[in-house]
């Protein structure tokens, strides 16, 4: 029992150590950001001003946290500061910056500037932005107007200009296609459903799992889908890495076949010369040596590729396009009732559909340039008099698009005093909606990746239509994201999200090329540590990374890798 017990807990901490690993790939993001100010004011006497910039992150309860301070330069009103400001980059969450510039009196210029006290010195201006308006800039560049702390008083205090530049670790990756032969088998009815894992050895000793391959079922001799391993998950050629190779049981207690332990140069050696190497099984309580199995390891491919961002694309001129789809079925109570999901607040306090659309909505929002999103309605008794699935929102039946956040929190206020909530819940029409638009921008520009938001308070009625239609959309730029309201069990939603590694199948047998849904409930986020939103987009940079890649579409600006440095990796 007790052995039992600790290998349940070697298994979680192996577990932890590889989410945790796989957090850090796919999330961190930091940019240096480098500042200059122009046509300062002079607030000295004698000479001119001694400016010297702070940089504010402004949390989610107003609070403003320091990220950071330039030096001080003396007697400039047109400085360009050497010390950068470094900031971690999320997707998910909207990141306000704020930036104070201050001339910086000259009885303090011996102190560090950390020490200095700001309330002693001269206030020359305030500027504030998002990062993501930063980051998204073909030269990831952006002039703000300085301005006064209250708004009011001199308009022209000059401009404060914001560059950022990434810096990580390397864009190298390697492909690899393994296959094995004459595999033991572990079955007693049947032949072994082998996958293999594969971990980096840290300096403490500990194996740290980096990334897996399919379970392919009854074969001992697999030929597996290629694995890209980044630099970041081997560290380097030389770094020895853990290969083992187990029987899959859905039980969990997967049984080991053999591994082996070679570096990454080893294995394309391996490649090159077409040489396979035995598994091995390690001494046990049965066994107190090693022994060698008849079962072989290949390395059928190996290809050194570069891996480009998130960011790479998006400071390419790439877009996220969002569009929206709000649920109107009955089961979310008479609007004007406060006890309705729909409620409309007199006292402006949000309902769940808004905040979902107010919280989502400001992330993407600057990621997609004209900021027109289409947006539609679904489960309502609507302006003719029947019930549909897919109704625009704003009312005009030639054009769903609306402008601006603004504009779907105006039409989905207006579309609830004009149409009577029915049902059933139906997702088939809207995916397919948005699906047609993103399928309908491939033959005219590749730049575009869509985001459809489906807001909904119930269990989805057409379950295996919608399956259906996520499938054929899996070929497109699309992703979608859905937020479940109410307190509806909402099970069966967690079947389209395909976290648990199987994909969506369609009623024709067909497998969805990729996961391209997200499923939030609601009520189930921990207010305070992680918001809807967060929870939401955590997934879309590696959905919309797996499109590209697929397809080998490459950022357009071939001078990239020089313009920003090395790039972010996130997971393959």
């Amino acid at each position: 029992m007790l052995s039992d017990f600790s290998k349940c807990l070697q298994y979680l901490y192996i577990g932890l150590l590889f989410f945790c690993f796989h957090l850090f790939l796919i999330f961190e993001f930091f940019f240096m950001l480098s500042l200059s100010a122009s046509k300062l004011r002079d607030r000295d006497i004698f000479s001119k001003s001694d400016p010297m910039a702070v940089v504010y992150a402004k949390k989610r309860n107003g609070t403003l946290e320091e990220l950071g301070r330039t030096e001080v330069i003396m007697n400039n009103l047109e400085p360009a500061w050497i010390q950068k400001i470094s900031v971690n980059y999320q997707f998910e969450i909207a990141q306000p910056l704020i930036f104070h510039v201050y001339d910086i009196d000259s009885q303090y210029h011996n102190l560090p500037v950390k020490n200095l006290n700001l309330k002693d010195q001269d206030f020359l201006g305030e500027a504030s932005c998002v990062l993501s308006e930063i980051v998204t800039k073909r030269n990831r560049t952006l002039t703000l107007n300085l301005h006064n702390q209250d708004g009011h008083g001199l308009k022209n205090l000059g401009t404060l200009t914001v560059q950022a530049e990434e810096t990580v670790a390397s864009r190298n990756a390697v492909e690899m296609t393994f296959r094995c032969y004459h595999l033991d088998n572990k079955d007693l009815f049947s032949k072994s459903d082998p996958f293999l894992r594969i971990s980096r050895i840290a300096e403490s000793g500990v194996s740290i799992p980096i990334c897996k391959t399919e379970v392919i079922n009854n074969n001992l001799n697999p030929v597996w889908k290629p694995l890209c391993l980044t630099m970041q998950q081997y560290m380097s050629k030389d770094n020895p890495v853990i290969i083992e190779c187990f029987d899959f049981n859905s039980s969990g207690n997967h049984v080991l076949i053999g591994k082996l332990q070679k570096t990454v140069a080893e294995l394309e050696h391996l490649h090159k010369t077409r040489s396979g190497v035995n598994l091995v099984l390690p001494p046990s309580h049965l066994r107190r040596v090693e022994k060698i199995t008849e079962g072989q390891l290949f390395v059928d491919g190996y290809i050194e590729k570069q891996l480009y961002s998130f960011l790479d694309y998006i400071s390419s001129g790439f877009e996220l396009n969002f569009m929206v789809a709000v649920d109107f079925t009955a089961s979310n109570g008479i609007p004007h009732n406060s006890d309705s999901l729909h409620y409309i607040d007199p006292s402006g306090h949000l309902n769940a559909y808004q905040q979902a659309i107010m919280e989502v909505g400001e992330v993407i929002q600057f990621y997609d340039s004209d900021r027109r999103f289409p947006a539609w309605g679904f489960g309502a008794r609507t302006f003719d008099g029947s019930v549909s699935h897919c109704f625009n929102l704003n009312g005009i039946p030639t054009d769903s698009v609306v402008t601006g956040i603004e504009g779907i929190m105006a039409a989905y206020s207006s579309t609830l005093y004009n149409v009577t909530l029915s049902g059933p819940t139906l997702f088939g029409p809207v995916i397919n909606k948005a699906a047609e638009i993103a399928g309908g921008s491939l033959s005219v520009n590749q730049n575009k990746y869509f985001i459809l938001l489906i807001i909904t308070d119930g269990v989805v009625s057409d379950i295996q239509e919608t399956k259906n239609a996520l499938v054929r959309a899996s070929d497109l730029p699309l992703s979608i994201l859905i937020v479940g309201v109410g307190g509806a069990d909402f099970t069966q939603m967690e079947v389209l999200d395909a976290d648990d590694g199987h994909r969506l199948e369609s009623s024709t047998g067909r497998v969805a090329t990729r996961d391209i849904v997200q499923f939030v409930p609601m009520r189930e986020v921990h207010r305070g540590e992680i918001s809807v939103v967060q929870a939401l987009l955590e997934e879309l940079p590696g959905q919309f990374l797996s499109y590209m890649r697929s397809r080998d579409i490459k950022p357009h600006f071939p001078d990239i890798v020089h313009a920003s440095g090395q790039g972010t990796l996130y997971g393959v």
